[in-house]
């Protein structure tokens, strides 16, 4: 999972970012800033936004506002000393989805976290996409270039449709895994480096075998 944590305490954002990364074994990028939440937020792609509601130059609160109203759509948790039931209501108000009062413990951190992942954030989506002349169909799990079809496995597709998603992003194996066969799963990334060796017999067959780029010690992409 990849999550962007906002937090100015330098004590505390420290300690969450570590345990994150530890306990969750998520990737994990800390701002101490409203400012820098909101540009991070909206530049880049994160499965979860944990912010801080007091923060200098923009409050978590007044990021969730902006972001929502701008359509963004992934989850977000808010982090606030602030306990009083209107407090809590003007926090979920704002569009978070979760909300943790000051101070909290880290295993409850994670749990949220888990539960927020397993919810659909994402937007409707087509029922097809091309990537360098590939249609992928969402419905049939096929993907077809020059006239020719190929059926996919459901988990070759689920990678496949992820990079293609994701194009001209580097995507971790880390975050592959858990985007596609879920961070408790009992398979290791070599189960991912399986799947793209499978999958890329089957482009081959396409003559587009290249199409998957390795990037040594992380993951895969695929150019835009």
């Amino acid at each position: 999972m990849n999550i962007l944590l906002a937090e100015d305490d330098e004590q505390l954002g420290e300690l969450t970012a570590y345990m994150l990364k530890k306990k969750g074994g998520y990737r994990v990028e800390w701002v101490k800033t409203g400012e820098d939440a909101y540009d991070y937020a909206a530049s880049s792609h994160y499965d979860v936004l944990v912010l801080d509601w007091m923060m200098p130059n923009g409050s978590g609160i007044g990021v969730c506002r902006r972001l929502r109203k701008e359509g963004y759509s992934r989850a977000i948790l808010m982090l606030t000393a602030k306990d009083t039931v209107e407090d809590r209501i003007e926090g979920l108000d704002s569009g978070a989805d979760d909300y943790l009062i000051k101070p909290f413990e880290i295993d409850e951190l994670l749990a949220r976290l888990r539960a927020l992942s397993r919810r659909n954030y994402a937007p409707i989506v087509e029922e097809t996409i091309t990537v360098q002349g590939i249609l992928l169909n969402r419905t049939s799990q096929m993907i077809e270039y020059d006239g020719k079809k190929i059926q996919l496995s459901p988990r070759e597709f689920q990678l496949l449709d992820l990079l293609a998603q994701n194009q001209g992003q580097v995507l971790p194996r880390e975050v592959i895994l858990d985007r596609i066969w879920g961070y408790d799963a009992d398979v290791s990334t070599k189960t991912i480096d399986a799947t793209v060796k499978l999958l890329r017999k089957k482009l081959d067959m396409f003559g587009k075998q290249d199409v998957l780029h390795s990037i040594r010690g992380v993951g895969y992409k695929i150019e835009k």
